[in-house]
């Protein structure tokens, strides 16, 4: 792993994360391996198997997050005319052929992209294609969905 991008939001979001692993989840999930193990024969004990694969997801989750957190460089939102890191925009967006469509995204390191919440990282396609644009400039690129995609840069929110 690398060092990559991350907000102050998105570090207190994995800190937080791993505090409800390590107070919570992870003790939980040792207790429910205990108990299992006490109901007998460990080879066909299914609750023991699956007490285990889940402590074992939970420790690497855990793993995972410790390793982001050593790596994570944070950023800031900063006053900006054009489209970088730490900044929301709102776009419209357009298939070819298709309709348009305005959303605001905010513009994200990748250990912090979901579609979902309008997050798109840096090195997403759509990430790739507006940074550095201002607004006003319109840019096409080809989504991963292999359509050819138009983008108009509407406003820029610091």
């Amino acid at each position: 792993m690398e060092k990559f991008d991350i907000s102050l939001e998105g570090k207190l979001k994995l800190e937080e994360r791993l505090k409800e692993l390590n107070e919570d989840i992870i003790p939980q999930a040792v207790e429910r391996l205990k108990t299992a193990r006490e109901f007998g024969d460990l080879s066909e004990n299914a609750e023991y198997v699956a007490a285990k694969e889940n402590l074992a997801r939970l420790t690497a989750e855990k793993e995972e997050i410790e390793a982001k957190l050593r790596l994570a460089v944070i950023y800031t939102k900063k006053a900006t005319d054009k489209i970088e890191l730490g900044v929301e925009a709102v776009i419209a967006l357009q298939a070819e052929g298709g309709k348009s469509f305005e959303r605001k995204y905010s513009i994200v390191g990748t250990a912090e992209a979901n579609i979902a919440e309008n997050k798109v990282s840096t090195e997403s396609e759509l990430g790739k294609a507006i940074l550095g644009r201002k607004v006003g400039e319109t840019v096409t690129y080809i989504a991963p969905t292999g359509k050819k995609m138009t983008v108009e840069i509407k406003e820029i929110i610091s």
